[in-house]
This record gives C-alpha cells, sequence and structure tokens, in this order.
C-alpha cells in the first residue's frame, strides 16, 4: 500500500481576478476551493492514475472537515486525526497578471496527536510505501522526518521524501528510495546556480552519495534528471504545452513516477510517466488525469 502524510494541509481559496490592484476592491472573476497540501496532491493524483492510496494527516475545526469531505468526494481513503484545537489553514492563491500566494500557518500539533500519528505509522508493512512530503508545522521538530523513517525502516518500508533543507538532509542517511529536489532547491543546498540539466547531475549524483537512492530533478521548462539506481543518468526535455497551472506539478511528478515504477520496475518509464503527469497537471486548471498523462507521455523520448 501506498501511503501520504500531510502534516499542514490546507484548503487552497484559489482566486481570478482580471487586473489586481494592490489598495483597491477585487472582484473575481472565477474562484475554487479545493483540499491542498503535497502529500494530498500525490495521493488525489495517484487515484487518476488508478493507483489507491491512504492519505494521513491532522485536521483541525470546521476546516479540516471540509479538507476531509473534500479528500473523501475526492474518492481518496482519509485517514485523518483531528486536532482538539484550533482549524486547518486556508491558503489564498491569488490569478491575475502575477502569481501571487498567501499561505496559513495552520494549527498546532499537540503531543497526543502525534502519538496517534506515530501509533497509524507503526501498522505499515514490509513493502509499503510512505511518502512525506511538504513543510511542517513550527510546533514540529525538524527531525520529525528522521524520526519517522528511522523507526520505520526497520520494517523495510519503503520512503520517497520531497522536501527541502534541513527536512531533506536529515534523512539521506536513512537511504530513501526517491527524493525529488527541483533545480532551486538542489542549487540552495549546495549554494550554486543551477540552470541547465547537465548542472544539476554532479549535485544529484553527491546527493545519491549521502544516501539517496533515486535523485529525481524537476526543472520546469528546462525538463527533468533522474540520477538512478541502477547507475543511469536520465534526461528528457519538457513536453511542449500551455502553462496554465504550477501548483501540484512537482507532486504529481512524484505521483506519476511511483505509479510508473509500480507498473514496470523500470527506471527509464517511471521517470518519463513521472514528467508526463508534473507536466500535464502544469498544462490543466487542477490535476492530471490518466488520459492527459498518456497523450504527453506518447510525445516524449529522452534527450
Amino acid at each position: 500500500m501506498i501511503y501520504t502524510i500531510t502534516f499542514n494541509p490546507a484548503l487552497d481559496y484559489i482566486v481570478s481576478v482580471e487586473e489586481f490592484v494592490l489598495g483597491k476592491t477585487n472582484r473575481t472573476s472565477q474562484e475554487q476551493i479545493m483540499p491542498g497540501g503535497k502529500g494530498l496532491n500525490v495521493s488525489m493524483v495517484l487515484h487518476n492514475l488508478g493507483v489507491e492510496s491512504v492519505a494521513l494527516g491532522f485536521i483541525a475545526g470546521f476546516t479540516g472537515q471540509e479538507i476531509r469531505t473534500k479528500v473523501e468526494e475526492y474518492g481518496c481513503r482519509a485517514e485523518f486525526i483531528q486536532l482538539p484545537q484550533g482549524f486547518s489553514r486556508i491558503n489564498l492563491k491569488l490569478k491575475s497578471q502575477e502569481g501571487t500566494e498567501i499561505n496559513g500557518m495552520g494549527p498546532e500539533i499537540d503531543k497526543e496527536s502525534l502519538r496517534k500519528m506515530m501509533d497509524r505509522l507503526e501498522l505499515l508493512e514490509a513493502g509499503d510505501f510512505l511518502i512525506l512530503a511538504g513543510s511542517i508545522p513550527i510546533s514540529m521538530p525538524d527531525s520529525i522526518y528522521k524520526t519517522i523513517i528511522e523507526i520505520l525502516s526497520k520494517k523495510n518500508v519503503q520512503f520517497i521524501v520531497d522536501a527541502t533543507k534541513d527536512l531533506l538532509l536529515n534523512v539521506l542517511s536513512n537511504k530513501p528510495f526517491l527524493i525529488k529536489p527541483n533545480n532551486h532547491e538542489l542549487g540552495e543546498l549546495f549554494d550554486v546556480d543551477l540552470k541547465d540539466r547537465d548542472s544539476v547531475i554532479p549535485y544529484g549524483k553527491k546527493l545519491q552519495e549521502m544516501g539517496a537512492r533515486n535523485v529525481l530533478i524537476s526543472m520546469a521548462g528546462e525538463g527533468a534528471v533522474l540520477v538512478a539506481e541502477d547507475g543511469n543518468v536520465y534526461q528528457v526535455k519538457a513536453p511542449k504545452g500551455k502553462l496554465i497551472n504550477a501548483v501540484g506539478a512537482g507532486d504529481s511528478m512524484v505521483a506519476g513516477f511511483l505509479a510508473g515504477w509500480i507498473a514496470t520496475k523500470n527506471y527509464k518509464e517511471a521517470f518519463l510517466n513521472g514528467v508526463a503527469t508534473g507536466s500535464a497537471s502544469a498544462f490543466s486548471e487542477y490535476l492530471a488525469t490518466k488520459e492527459e498523462v498518456v497523450d504527453l507521455r506518447n510525445t516524449m523520448e529522452l534527450s
């Protein structure tokens, strides 16, 4: 089974304003309310691709209940822990001449609720995948991902980590199956500016030397690179299409890679499926559908 965990899920309030003017009353031309959070995005895209998963996380208050409702209406299996106080955050995504985001803080996660989550994670079994994605609330230590991995690695659970800075660096020694930095996040780790596919390869290999088994590097319009456990480095140009919504594209890439790996056990196919899925989400109003992924995948070859 595949499990995703989202420590700080949200309701994403996505609004379009034709010409946003600061300091004035602006009226929306279009609006949506969607469940948000990197782990939830992965679960929803996996569902679109016909792969079952369980979405774990913490919710609070009336916004938390709406997150649960929307995730379940989408068709995903959700097992959220209800926090005793606060409310799940609302993130504002403003689409105008330029995209602007205002992300909420989220509720405090108390020790008892965290214990319940750890108890649930203890039920994972050998061969399961756990996807740890995104930021954590300020009430939690930066070591939480590492703590989870150290407990569950004894059970031969496979880990995918999509996080930045210390959250990522802390877990490399535990040999995660896959990590997915973008080129900017990768450059930040090593204090370098990485703009083309060839430039990221040495740093992807460094992360592999530090413990990651597979390093998937997304580069938006430049395409993507996979430094794979089989010793190969795979590159592909970005598929052609109109960028509509980049939110969730990286999470979609993770979902597509994992779905491809489960289906084929082939890194090349998993890589191309991941890039096709991420691109399909970027070219869509929301998250990629299986039909969109298949159409894009048929146009792609390694570069």
